[in-house]
């Protein structure tokens, strides 16, 4: 049993970064098909967001698995950026590490927005793909359903969702309220109409706003955020238009090439007045370019990484829920590996127990036809027999449970068989 995630995150590595790493979701088939190809006897999984790029794999023979070399080959070859430009920032866990790690992301531990519902989603979103695309297998099965459960059991158990947990609730109730005081006479502008784009609406109602304007690619999906939240409709093909009226900005597309360059945001400013504009960037790679901050001083830009430091304040401040969920997750990994371990080792262990009682059998039958005087001590002696039988097995079972901790111990188990003339 070998597990091991190979990854970069908002923790450790810049968006240009993760952008430039990150799988969009047309991406993912012909990414699985890349791995399979490579590793096609491994199990994996991959999941993807503005915060993360990361890559589970997991297989019983550890030769059979990718070291993180040959992770970092796939993911140069795939997305055309040579190894040595992000080498250092992909970082890996193997072993009990990787699912401490997963259950610590799905339950939002690691989000940069403490608390944050979307990744559970992602997360699942994450699986489901890797099953569609027949990429995953039992371990990573057992491992992306327990994270799952895991995070409901975080959400349930302590407080991580109280208060503000989405990042647009983050951005615009912090860096938003630095701009505006109100958001009751701004027009809002929503660029895309997925999860993200939905939180967005739904914590800029709360803040008051009401002229909300829906533009996305896809009009259907534009319709059915419209309506449930009361917004209208504005045509994407118009986006320059309504770039140049809109107050608040919120976009969410992640698309490329990069949706709002600088020379077009430039005309659009043009058209408005050069009134002031709060852009809220949460396109993973980044929807508008990064140099429009630089055109007057009446453009608020913010993007992913922006919300770093008063993440870190909101999760010093609810240090003892976190501590709760920590306590929950170290539960669960106890859990599933004493779970992965018995899978790895018990048939061979079940085995051995069963040669032995055979033995035992066997040999205290010709022990009481020799001796029937012994007959009236007979559950003592087999009791004492059965306690040697114990502290024989005690040793080498022992030493297949530890070497199980860090993957499945196919030299120790191949020993065993040998030794002890065990069939499969």
């Amino acid at each position: 049993m070998n597990l091991q995630v190979v990854y970069c995150s908002h923790r450790a590595s810049g968006l240009a970064l993760r952008e430039r790493l990150a799988f969009s979701k047309s991406q993912i088939p012909q990414a699985y098909a890349a791995l399979k190809q490579a590793f096609p006897r491994a199990e994996c999984v991959l999941l993807s967001t503005c915060n993360r790029v990361e890559v589970y794999t997991a297989q019983e023979d550890k030769t059979q698995i990718p070291g993180h070399q040959e992770l970092a080959r796939f993911f140069s070859e795939f997305h055309q950026v040579p190894v040595d430009e992000f080498f250092d920032d992909l970082l890996e866990r193997s072993g009990p590490d990787v699912v401490r790690h997963l259950f610590q992301v799905a339950a939002s531990l690691d989000s940069m927005v403490l608390g944050e519902p979307q990744i559970v989603a992602q997360v699942k979103e994450a699986y489901t793909l890797a099953q569609q695309n027949s990429a995953s297998g039992p371990l990573t099965n057992a491992l992306f359903q327990r994270a799952l459960g895991v995070a409901k059991r975080v959400r349930t158990e302590t407080g991580l969702a109280e208060g503000r947990v989405s990042i647009a609730s983050v951005a615009v109730g912090d860096f938003g309220r630095r701009i505006f005081d109100r958001f009751d006479d701004k027009t809002v502008l929503i660029i895309g109409a997925g999860e993200m784009a939905v939180e967005a609406v739904r914590y800029l109602q709360a803040e008051g706003a009401r002229q909300i304007w829906v533009c996305n690619r896809t009009l259907d999906r534009a319709l059915a955020l419209a309506q449930e939240w009361g917004g209208q409709v504005r045509p994407f093909e118009r986006l320059d238009e309504w770039l140049a009226q809109a107050d608040v900005i919120v976009s969410t597309t992640g698309a490329e090439p990069c949706l709002v360059p600088r020379d077009r945001f430039r005309l659009a400013r043009q058209k408005g007045a050069y009134k002031p504009v709060f852009v809220l960037d949460l396109g993973v790679p980044r929807d508008f370019d990064p140099a429009i901050r630089d055109l007057d001083d009446n453009v608020f830009l913010y993007c992913i990484d922006d919300l770093q430091l008063i993440c870190e304040q909101n999760r010093r401040a609810r240090q003892r829920e976190v501590d709760r969920a920590l306590g929950i997750i170290d539960q669960e990994v106890d859990r599933l590996m004493g779970e992965l371990h018995h899978q790895a080792t018990g048939p061979i262990i079940r085995r051995l127990r069963e040669q032995w009682r055979q033995v035992v059998d066997q040999e205290t039958r010709r022990l009481f036809q020799r001796l029937p005087h012994l007959e009236k001590d007979r559950a003592d002696i087999e009791r004492s027999i059965e306690q040697m039988v114990n502290k024989l097995l005690h040793p080498p079972l022992e030493a297949l449970r530890d070497e199980a901790r860090e993957g499945t111990p196919h030299g120790l188990l191949d020993a065993m068989r040998r030794l002890f003339r065990l069939s499969d």
